[in-house]
């Protein structure tokens, strides 16, 4: 298992999670509830992965909802960095890159990944709006990157919608799959990926 310490240099999405023992604790809520559920994760668990006690939690979150919800707001926020970091203007070529690096993510971090995309339903109302919306964002995002190849000619696409949710759906799917032991690396995955949705779309 990757510790904390090594998971916090990989992945960039708790670089802005002060102090030190709050990113520990929210990296540590986020592998356990990918290894057990977030149902069947305590706070001891937790602390316990952090190397804290378990009064620690409360320090710094107000619940295990809370941690929860602090790491799928990150994890959403990040995975729309992700796809907006592109710029070609090939809308192509931006759509190939975008799912690249989006698939590529939900493998190479699949234990954020994980739990970001699987464990909403345990989220309060008033948290599930907000990560709600960045959800939103994201499809729109996609939305409009498929939209603009088939502004080009490029695509041919009968319902923008439901492509755009097929798009993630399937890079999306990978945090569920995904082992690093398997037969492909996330390089790997994202270019094969994103060779499948453009045969999706592309015009006979």
């Amino acid at each position: 298992m990757t510790s904390l310490g090594e998971y916090a240099l990989l992945d960039q999405s708790w670089h802005d999670v002060v102090p030190d023992a709050a990113r520990r604790m929210l990296i540590a809520a986020a592998q356990a509830f990918a290894d057990k559920g977030y149902h069947a994760t305590t706070t001891r668990d937790i602390a316990a992965r952090a190397g804290m006690s378990p009064a620690a939690v409360y320090i710094h979150y107000r619940s295990k909802e809370d941690l929860l919800f602090q790491i799928s707001k990150i994890g959403h926020e990040r995975s729309l960095e992700v796809l907006t970091a592109v710029q070609d203007p090939d809308p192509v070529d931006r759509l190939a890159k975008t799912v690249t690096s989006f698939a590529r993510w939900h493998a190479e971090f699949r234990t954020t990944a994980r739990v970001v995309q699987y464990e909403l339903g345990a989220l309060s109302p008033e948290h599930h709006a907000v990560v709600a919306e960045l959800r939103r964002k994201i499809e729109t995002h996609v939305r409009t990157l498929v939209e603009a190849g088939v502004g080009t000619g490029a695509f041919t696409v009968p319902d923008l919608k439901g492509t755009a949710l097929a798009v993630l759906s399937l890079c999306i799917d990978i945090a569920r799959w995904y082992h690093p032991d398997g037969t492909r690396t996330p390089e790997q995955i994202g270019t094969l990926y994103a060779d499948l949705v453009l045969r999706m779309l592309r015009t006979p």
